[in-house]
C-alpha cells in the first residue's frame, strides 16, 4: 500500500491509497455529523440530508447528477451512520476529476428545491415504514435506545416520519452550515491515482465549505435495561447486550476477537450450541458497535417465543465460560477470521477508501496494516477473559419483539 495524508489550508484531510495495479478510483467525503450530533427536533436530519443531496445544486438537477455518473459507467451513492455521513463515487481513473467535482457539488452547492423535499421526505416516511416492517431490523433501533435512552446516540438514524416531515430547505441548509465544515471531514480515494492529483482536485473543488463551528458532542451514557415489544410475528426477535468498548480502548482488538470467538461464524461458540446442538435457532451472532467514546457488544438472534427464557440463559452462560478456560485452537481461529477479512477487503478500492476515512475521523491517521495485524495477532487467552469479565461485570440490556 502507498498511503498518503495531508491537510489544506481550509482544513479539509486528503488522504489517498494509489493501487497502479486497477483501473478505478473509488472516493468521497466523511463528514464528522451523523444521528449523535442531533437534536431531539431535527433527529433524522443527517439521513434526510443525505437523500437530499442528489437532488439538485445550483449547477444540476437530480437526473443530470445522475446522468454525468453514468454516462462513464460511474457510480455514487451516500449512507449516514450514528457519528458520520458518507458520500462517494466510483469510477474508471480517467474519470477521477468529475467524481471529485460532483461530490464537491452536492455538499456545498445543494438548493434544497421545495418540491424535491416533498417528494423525498415521502419516500423517507416509506423508508420508516419498511424498517417498522421489519422486525430483525427495527429491534435494532429498539436496543439502541434501551441502551442509550434519553440522548441522541440512542435514537434511530431514520428518524421518525413527523419530525422527516416537518423539516424545510432552511433546516437542512442550517443544519449544513454548522456541521458540514472542513475540519470535521475527511476526502478519501484509493485506486490508480497519484496522491497529488487528488490534493489538487480536492483543493480546487472543496473552496465554498462553511467555517468552523462548535461540534462538540454529547458524551456517550450507557444505562442498559429491559424492553419488550409485543407483535403478532412467528419468531421473536432477542437482542441481549452489555456496554462495550470504544475504537480507541486498549480492548478493542481483543473484544473484536471475543466477538467473533462467541458469535461470529459457523464454528462460533453460539452457533454450535444455540443452532446445530439444540435448533434453537436459525440466525444467531455477536457483535460489536463501537464509537468514539463508547460502545456496545451485542448477541442478537430469532428464536420461538417458547424459547426466549431457554436461550437468554444459555447465551449468558457462554459468555460466563469465557471467563475461565479458552482453547488455543479456537483464539487461533478467531484471530485468523478477522486478519482474513481485513486482507480480503483491501482487494477492494471501495474498502480502502472506507477504511481510510474512518481510521483518519477515529484515530487521526490511516493505521499501518502491520500495526492491526500485530494487534490482533498479540490476543491471548488473558486479554479474552478480561474482556468476557467486563462485560459480565455490568448492567446488560435485553430487548425483544414478538409474541408476548
Amino acid at each position: 500500500m502507498s498511503v498518503t495524508a495531508s491537510e489544506l489550508p481550509n482544513g479539509l484531510r486528503v488522504v489517498t491509497d494509489r493501487m497502479v495495479q486497477v483501473e478505478t478510483v473509488s472516493l468521497g467525503a466523511w463528514v464528522e455529523a451523523g444521528t449523535r450530533d442531533e437534536t431531539p427536533e431535527v433527529n433524522g436530519i443527517s439521513h434526510l440530508l443525505e437523500h437530499m443531496a442528489f437532488k439538485g445544486t445550483e449547477r444540476r438537477n437530480a437526473l443530470q447528477i445522475a446522468e454525468e455518473m453514468e454516462n462513464v459507467g460511474g457510480q455514487i451513492n451516500a449512507y449516514t451512520a450514528r457519528e458520520h455521513t458518507a458520500y462517494y463515487a466510483k469510477v474508471l481513473k480517467d474519470d477521477s476529476a468529475l467524481a471529485v467535482d460532483i461530490v464537491a457539488d452536492i455538499l456545498q452547492h445543494s438548493v434544497m428545491d421545495k418540491t424535491e423535499l416533498a417528494r423525498e421526505q415521502e419516500v423517507i416516511v416509506q423508508e420508516i415504514s419498511q424498517s417498522y416492517d421489519t422486525p430483525d431490523d427495527v429491534v435494532f433501533d429498539y436496543f439502541q435506545e434501551t441502551a442509550f435512552p434519553d440522548q441522541a446516540l440512542g435514537r434511530p438514524v431514520l428518524g421518525t416520519a413527523e419530525l422527516v416531515r416537518s423539516m424545510t430547505p432552511d433546516t437542512l441548509l442550517g443544519y449544513m452550515a454548522n456541521h458540514y465544515a472542513p475540519a470535521r471531514m475527511v476526502f478519501a480515494a484509493a485506486g490508480n491515482i497519484e496522491h497529488a492529483r487528488v490534493v489538487d482536485l480536492a483543493e480546487s473543488a472543496f473552496n465554498a465549505l462553511p467555517t468552523e463551528t462548535n461540534g462538540a458532542r454529547e458524551a456517550a451514557r450507557y444505562v442498559g435495561g429491559d424492553l419488550h415489544k409485543t407483535r403478532d410475528l412467528e419468531q421473536a426477535h432477542v437482542l441481549l447486550g452489555m456496554e462495550g468498548v470504544s475504537f480507541n480502548d486498549s480492548d478493542f482488538h481483543a473484544a473484536s476477537v471475543f466477538a467473533t470467538l462467541l458469535g461470529g461464524g459457523m464454528s462460533s461458540r453460539l452457533f454450535q450450541e444455540v443452532r446445530e446442538k439444540r435448533g434453537l435457532a436459525y440466525a444467531i451472532y455477536a457483535y460489536m458497535q463501537c464509537y468514539s467514546d463508547g460502545g456496545l457488544f451485542a448477541v442478537y438472534a430469532g428464536t420461538n417465543r417458547n424459547d426466549v427464557d431457554t436461550l437468554v440463559p444459555l447465551v449468558q452462560d457462554e459468555i460466563e465460560k469465557l471467563t475461565r478456560d479458552i482453547p488455543e485452537d479456537e483464539i487461533a481461529r478467531s484471530r485468523i477470521q478477522i486478519k482474513a477479512g481485513i486482507l480480503m477487503s483491501l482487494e477492494s478500492t471501495s474498502s480502502r477508501c472506507e477504511q481510510l476515512a474512518r481510521q483518519t475521523m477515529i484515530f487521526g491517521h490511516p493505521l499501518p496494516l502491520e500495526e492491526t495485524v500485530a494487534k490482533i495477532e498479540a490476543v491471548d487467552e488473558a486479554a479474552l477473559i478480561r474482556v468476557a469479565e467486563r462485560l459480565r461485570s455490568g448492567t446488560p440490556t435485553l430487548t425483544t419483539l414478538g409474541p408476548a
